[in-house]
C-alpha cells in the first residue's frame, strides 16, 4: 500500500517548515508542490530538491473549485503507483482547499495511506505581530467569501487570499457595507518575510495599495460595543 504525504512549506521564510517536513521532502522519491510560488520554494531550489508542480494546470481551468479538485484527482492517483509527498503553502489544514478534496477522496481509495502532518500556518505568525489572542474570538475567512456576511460579524476578521486588485475591491467594497468607508483595518504583505509590511489603512483605500498579491491579508478588528 502506498502512503501519500501531505505537508506544509510554512507561511513565508524557510525556518518556519518543520524539520519533520524538510526531511520528508529532502528524502521523497515523488515530491509535487500544488505552486511553487511560495517564498520557502527558493530554499528547496537551493538544497537541489527536485520536485514538480501545478503551476501550469491554473491557465487551463475554468475556476478555482474545478481546478482543486483536478490537482486533488491526480495527487491520488500517482500516489496510487508510489509513495507521494504532496506539499502545499502554509499549513495543510488552514485554508488549503485540495487538502479538504484529498481527504474526501481518499477515503474512497483504499490503495493509499493518507498522512497529513502539522504545519505552521500564516495565522501563528499573524497572532504574534498583531498581538491578537485567538481566544477572544476570530473568523478566518477567504476573500472569495465576504459576500456571505449580511452583517459585521461579532468577532475580529481575517480575510486571506486578497490576491488581486480586483478582489480587493470587491472585498473592500463590501465590508464599507458594514463597517464604513473609513474603518481602520490592518494591512498585512509578506508576512514572515524580510520585506513583510504591515500598516494600518481607512477601508477606502485597500485596493489602492501597492503591492497587492497572493501574500496579501487583511486584519479587521471587530466593532467596539455600544450600550
Amino acid at each position: 500500500m502506498a502512503t501519500l504525504t501531505v505537508v506544509g512549506l510554512g507561511p513565508g521564510r524557510a525556518g518556519l517548515i518543520t524539520r519533520e517536513t524538510w526531511t520528508l521532502m529532502l528524502e521523497a522519491k515523488r515530491l509535487i508542490l500544488r505552486t511553487r510560488i511560495h517564498p520557502t520554494v527558493a530554499a528547496l531550489d537551493t538544497a537541489g530538491i527536485h520536485y514538480t508542480t501545478y503551476d501550469a494546470w491554473y491557465e487551463q481551468a475554468e475556476d478555482f473549485e474545478a481546478l482543486y479538485r483536478s490537482i486533488a484527482e491526480d495527487v491520488l492517483a500517482q500516489a496510487t503507483e508510489q509513495d507521494v509527498v504532496y506539499a502545499v503553502p502554509g499549513s495543510p489544514l488552514v485554508a488549503e482547499r485540495t487538502v479538504v478534496l484529498l481527504r474526501e477522496l481518499a477515503a474512497a481509495q483504499p490503495a493509499v495511506t493518507l498522512r497529513i502532518l502539522p504545519g505552521m500556518s500564516f495565522v501563528e505568525v499573524m497572532y504574534t505581530a498583531l498581538g491578537i489572542d485567538p481566544v477572544t474570538g476570530l473568523t478566518i475567512i477567504d476573500a472569495e467569501d465576504v459576500t456571505t456576511f449580511a452583517q459585521p460579524p461579532a468577532q475580529s476578521l481575517i480575510i486571506t487570499q486578497i490576491w488581486n486588485r480586483g478582489l480587493a475591491s470587491d472585498t473592500k467594497l463590501t465590508l464599507m457595507d458594514l463597517y464604513g468607508d473609513e474603518y481602520p483595518v490592518i494591512y498585512v504583505h509578506n508576512l514572515a518575510l524580510p520585506d513583510e509590511s504591515i500598516r494600518e489603512i481607512p477601508l477606502y483605500e485597500l485596493d489602492r495599495q501597492p503591492d497587492i498579491d497572493h501574500l496579501t491579508t487583511l486584519f479587521v478588528p471587530r466593532l467596539a460595543k455600544t450600550e
